[in-house]
């Protein structure tokens, strides 16, 4: 079974094409306009030991709003794609991560359910040139088009970059843990029978 998929996005603000295979060894190749989101899914991918390959490009002359959202468009796709009808995963992932002064948590559950709760109160503020505000509609586009439950929050840190590491790393080993096939799951992990 592939657990794979290809998604492109053409719009008028953003171009992105990506490549997901759920089964892989934490290599990414990504390259978009915003070098944050760029260092944020290289960290994603390597800790949840996926392969991801993204190109992308944005109307970042405006912001990087439309950019940073349409990635997890693609991305929330892609998982979406990849499952496929999700038999035998575990479906549900948590990590705890610390990161120098800060610890992050991030549960995902592939429910067939979009919801996003995030409680990482984060100034309007920037990393670089990055506004960290982005990262919740980020993840909010994720969960809206992965059909998932993702729980994000923060017990404490003060530094901004690694609050916002510690997120992506966890939420990488988070998704490793609820798309990891379980030899016991007959079907899939649902009184109901179906996700």
């Amino acid at each position: 079974m592939s657990r794979s998929a290809t998604i492109d996005r053409q719009t008028a603000e953003t171009q992105i094409h990506l490549t997901l295979s759920l089964d892989g060894s934490g290599s990414g190749q990504i390259a978009t306009p915003v070098p944050f989101m760029n260092h944020m899914l290289n960290l994603m991918v390597r800790h949840g030991f996926f392969d991801l390959v993204v190109q992308a490009a944005g109307d970042v002359e405006v912001d990087d709003h439309h950019t940073v959202e349409d990635l997890g468009i693609c991305l929330g796709q892609a998982f979406a794609r990849a499952l496929g009808d999700k038999q035998g995963i575990r479906r549900y992932g948590d990590a705890v991560v610390p990161m120098d002064e800060t610890l992050a948590t991030v549960a995902v559950d592939f429910s067939g359910r979009a919801r996003l709760v995030f409680n990482v109160p984060l100034p309007k503020a920037r990393v670089g040139t990055f506004e960290v505000e982005l990262v919740e509609e980020f993840f909010a586009a994720f969960c809206n088009h992965a059909a998932a439950n993702v729980h994000v929050n923060l017990a404490y840190g003060s530094n901004l970059h690694h609050i916002v590491e510690a997120v992506f790393k966890a939420f990488g080993r988070a998704l490793d843990a609820a798309t990891g096939l379980d030899p016991r799951v007959r079907g899939v992990l649902s009184t109901k029978g179906k996700l």
